[in-house]
């Protein structure tokens, strides 16, 4: 069963439930999944036959779980916004639905296995300074796509490309 099939399944099994809070939040991530497929389709009608238009524009897991990585990013936005504004409430809120997705990642690297990665990354590639960034995120992202935080890698991949360098000042 692919991960929209799962969000509609459970959708379902909210509504015969009458599971208010998951009905909301799923009809949310629903229509945040159709604004993607459908996104999708506006950019394939310019290339592909209509007849096709509607199976290519379907989402894959991958681009399916892209979308939730935004809507847990936006959750978090704004757990920050209404912590700053004194919204406990609707904070909590926030941080219930965000919970709620984060079922749906795939297992989250541990910190070593995320410094593990960057650091072969770092190695195959050859980076010496910070200036070299950008090369191992892009060399990193694909394995890490889902299961760490871009901001956490990035942080990461320049402590460790900081490193060497301060290494060598001290010398």
């Amino acid at each position: 069963m692919d991960l929209k099939q799962q969000i509609q399944a459970e959708l379902k099994r909210a509504l015969q439930e009458k599971d208010i809070f998951v009905c909301g939040l799923l009809r949310f991530l629903n229509a945040a999944v159709q604004n993607r497929e459908i996104a999708k389709r506006a950019k394939l009608a310019k290339t592909e036959p209509l007849e096709k238009l509607k199976e290519l524009s379907q989402l894959t897991d991958e681009e399916a779980l892209e979308v939730i990585v935004s809507e847990i990013k936006k959750r978090k936005d704004a757990i920050t916004e209404f912590t700053k504004g004194n919204r406990a409430d609707l904070a909590s809120r926030e941080k219930q639905e965000m919970e709620y997705l984060q079922r749906y990642l795939p297992i989250q690297l541990t910190e070593e296995e995320l410094k593990k990665i960057v650091q072969e990354a770092i190695a195959r590639i050859n980076a010496s300074s910070v200036k070299d960034i950008g090369r191992v995120m892009a060399e990193i992202t694909p394995q890490i796509k889902g299961r760490a935080e871009g901001a956490v890698a990035s942080n990461m991949v320049k402590e460790l490309l900081s490193l060497p360098s301060q290494q060598n000042d001290r010398n």
